[in-house]
């Protein structure tokens, strides 16, 4: 089966900055993609269809018969299985939502399940609760695990916790487990003093620094180095927030890095209505949340003790620093501070995205710097 997944073009333009230098497929929620957990579920020979300057980096493979889903639902068993069914011609359709049509769009066919699925920001924590703990279920009982050592407190059911057989050194932590379940990866580590309450997936390679606080729903992507507090946030793979300081109801891209210090406020201090600003609207608009912390796109850098307003959205490419509260919108490769913004000069940039990577074991390509160099052209309408 050709498996296509695609961006429908409101959710893709409602989850920038995200959806810069990704798919929607590839967005990061529980302990896997979007992506990822369609292939889980419905096996078959997957590709995406996306925005044009993404497509050398995410390809799209067209076939005669070709089952096209809609990239930002999530995933289940009884979806999955109602998409696996749709014969030629066939759409499934949730109320008003496409969920997947099968070759050309003919016959309507109609879900009556639940369904989950990432339309807004905001989508991507508030949910992350309830997919984390499916994914839980589903993935651990297939994979080695090993018991926790006992110099580690464990509160609740052992068996809602997960270590995995190959993971790095859990030791003098405590996890509390009584609330959710908490799921560390192969390599990853959790150093003495760190309390995690669940539920937590702690991703391949993450390092859980000494006397960090972690509260769930907490996803934390491959190659994550966390300290201080962190509550309710996504953070996607490769980025660190080392230090000591707040991070919570968030979402954070790929390679980012958050200084000694940095504090994102999520709530506002007369407990209104937060509003977020949305690309495609021009604008902040309203989203019914009286907590919403940080959007920060691929590549963003925040430096020692900043500190940002409730429900900031950072571009790609950002470098922020310096005292006071910057305006809670800053479009892609903006570097200052609130004395004033100005350009990021794209060679420095991709200087310092080459450390950054190599540091993980990553090369930073052409087609990367390709997909950049566009986003910093779409970039001028926001400034």
């Amino acid at each position: 089966m050709n498996i296509v997944l695609f961006d429908p073009d409101e959710a893709r333009g409602n989850l920038l900055p995200l959806t810069y230098t990704r798919p929607v497929a590839e967005i990061r929620i529980g302990m896997e993609t979007l992506g990822q957990r369609w292939q889980a579920f419905l096996p078959g020979e997957y590709s995406w269809e996306t925005a044009t300057y993404l497509r050398a980096k995410y390809p799209h493979h067209a076939a005669a018969d070709t089952l096209r889903i809609a990239a930002n639902v999530v995933a289940d068993a009884a979806l999955a299985h109602a998409v696996s069914i749709l014969q030629g011609g066939e759409a499934l359709y949730c109320r008003e939502r496409l969920i997947a049509v099968r070759g050309t769009e003919g016959k309507r066919m109609e879900y009556d399940g639940d369904i989950m699925a990432i339309d807004h920001l905001w989508d991507i924590f508030m949910l992350n609760d309830a997919v984390l703990r499916a994914d839980f279920a589903r993935i651990t009982p297939n994979l080695p695990r090993r018991s926790p050592s006992e110099t580690v407190t464990v509160i609740g059911d052992p068996e809602n916790l997960f270590i995995h057989a190959d993971a790095a050194p859990v030791e003098g932590c405590i996890i509390n487990v009584a609330r959710g379940p908490v799921f560390i990866d192969r390599d990853a580590e959790v150093m003495e003093g760190a309390c995690l309450r669940g539920p937590i997936a702690v991703g391949a390679g993450s390092v859980i620094k000494m006397g960090a606080k972690i509260y769930g729903a907490t996803t934390l992507g491959p190659g994550c180095k966390i300290g201080g507090e962190v509550n309710n946030s996504v953070i996607f793979g490769f980025s660190n927030k080392a230090h000591d300081g707040f991070l919570g109801n968030a979402v954070v891209g790929e390679w980012c890095n958050m200084g000694a210090g940095f504090v994102a406020s999520n709530l506002k201090n007369d407990y209104s209505e937060i509003k977020l600003w949305n690309y495609p609207a021009h604008r902040f608009l309203r989203t019914g949340l009286q907590f919403c912390g940080v959007i920060m796109g691929d590549h963003t850098k925040a430096g020692i003790n900043t500190m940002l307003n409730t429900a900031t959205v950072l571009g790609v490419g950002v470098n922020i620093h310096g005292s006071g509260f910057p305006r809670p919108f800053l479009a892609s490769f903006l570097e200052g501070s609130t004395a004033g913004f100005a350009e990021v000069p794209m060679a420095k940039f991709f200087q310092t995205a080459r450390i950054v990577m190599a540091r993980r074991g990553i090369e930073l390509t052409q087609t990367d710097i390709d997909i950049l160099t566009d986003i910093r052209e779409q970039a001028e309408q926001y400034r």
